[in-house]
């Protein structure tokens, strides 16, 4: 499995001003993988502890942050010898050790020149009140799901991933329904990378599938798991509630959807608790396209995505045959699986927003921020579309070119750009 996060990766061992780097995501995203891998490639030696495993070294930070004995006990525990700039040390699962994320801070003031990386399940949900997170002296690496370029580097599709990364479309146009096929494969199979592994070594969808209802059920086992008993069976509604208000044609995320009578105070702290476990992805409602966006943010008004597509596929439980055959292909949740794939190849790079006029009657599905410029992007499933809310958008606040993808060919127009869906990862929007 190749992931295109090495290269950011490169970056923090090369730099002169580097912290401990704190790994972040849902689980089974592949966070131990990457780190793992990496210093398998790029240092003399791994010391890999994973702390859910080991009892003894739970407590190893609770009688002081001496770094030289803290690093004594790493290399007797590992039986491997720990060299500064040779040596990755990797602290997997750190929350479960106390004042695991304390350390950190003590590993940049007094020794930066070890190699530190750490990663945890539902870390965002799992820091004791106890200990301090240590701001400012960690650096962050967000890691998601495969994007459709990782799977077209996967799937052995290189020649087609070198034209799209340059956006040759007319070298691409004669394969334009080739690589729409290869994009309803990944609808179906998505980018957890167990289940894009097992696929790529066998080509068995049925198999595929199953590994997604087992990711699905671990997810709903750690509800009871690792969140508070008070809001555990409010965040099974609301995660139970996902496809159902994605297949809204207005997905604006309505609570009394929920559950009959139901206000924001009821499910705000179950949403945030799947926010911060990394599953869900918030997409709050902007009342003006100016910079900075996050100052037009509405609170009350967002729609929720699912980390991946292939997992909301898992959920509805679309048979292969709807998404691989040419036939009905998106008559059923076709505006809910399209956003969520645009979603999830564009959140590495953007914070999302999405826009709507005051009488609800006009959306641009999201709208992001590249650099000083505002990117409106209306997404649609099908080929034969119109923008009619993208163009009244573009009118009001004299945005140009604006964007669309859809299952359309590339298409440029006077205030209009037509992105193919299988191209929106790789499109730099202010060239």
């Amino acid at each position: 499995m190749q992931r295109l996060y090495i290269d950011q990766l490169l970056a923090w061992k090369n730099s002169n001003h580097r912290k401990p780097l704190l790994l972040q995501g849902a689980r089974q995203v592949g966070k131990t993988w990457l780190m793992k891998e990496f210093g398998k490639n790029h240092y003399q030696n791994v010391v890999y502890i994973n702390f859910d495993k080991s009892e003894r070294l739970k407590s190893l930070f609770t009688g002081d942050f001496d770094i030289k004995r803290i690093i004594d006990t790493l290399a007797l525990e590992s039986s491997e010898s720990i060299h500064p700039t040779s040596t990755l040390i990797i602290l997997d699962e750190i929350q479960e050790a106390t004042y695991g994320l304390t350390v950190l801070k003590y590993f940049y003031e007094d020794a930066p020149q070890y190699h530190i990386m750490a990663a945890g399940s539902l870390l965002g949900i799992a820091i004791s009140p106890d200990q301090s997170f240590p701001v400012g002296k960690v650096d962050y690496l967000r890691v998601f799901p495969l994007t459709f370029e990782e799977f077209l580097l996967n799937y052995k599709q290189q020649n087609i991933l070198k034209h799209l990364e340059k956006k040759q479309w007319s070298v691409i146009e004669p394969f334009h329904d080739k690589i729409k096929d290869l994009l309803r494969l990944y609808y179906y199979l998505g980018g957890m990378p167990e289940v894009l592994a097992r696929f790529i070594e066998n080509e068995n969808c049925n198999e595929a599938r199953e590994i997604q209802q087992k990711i699905l059920l671990g997810y709903e086992n750690d509800f009871a798991k690792h969140a508070p008993n008070n809001i555990v069976p409010r965040i099974r509604l609301v995660w139970n509630n996902i496809l159902s208000q994605l297949s809204k044609e207005n997905k604006k995320f309505i609570y009394g959807h929920v559950k009959k009578g139901s206000r924001a105070q009821d499910y705000e702290i179950a949403i945030a608790w799947l926010i911060d476990a990394g599953l869900l992805v918030k997409v709050n409602r902007i009342t003006k396209p100016a910079i900075p966006l996050s100052s037009y943010g509405e609170i009350d008004a967002f729609k929720l995505y699912l980390l991946d597509v292939g997992l909301l596929n898992a959920m509805a439980n679309i048979a292969p045959s709807i998404l691989l055959e040419k036939t009905n292909i998106f008559t059923e949740y076709k505006g809910a699986l399209t956003e969520q794939f645009v979603c999830q190849q564009l959140i590495s790079k953007y914070k999302l927003c999405y826009w709507a006029n005051e009488n609800g009657m006009a959306e641009v599905d999201f709208i992001f921020q590249d650099n000083n410029k505002v990117i409106p992007l209306e997404v649609k499933a099908e080929e034969n579309v119109k923008a009619k809310s993208l163009k009244l958008f573009s009118d009001q606040y004299k945005i140009t070119p604006a964007f669309r993808t859809s299952m359309s060919f590339y298409r440029q127009q006077d205030w209009m750009n037509n992105i193919p869906l299988y191209g929106i990862g790789f499109v730099a929007f202010q060239d």
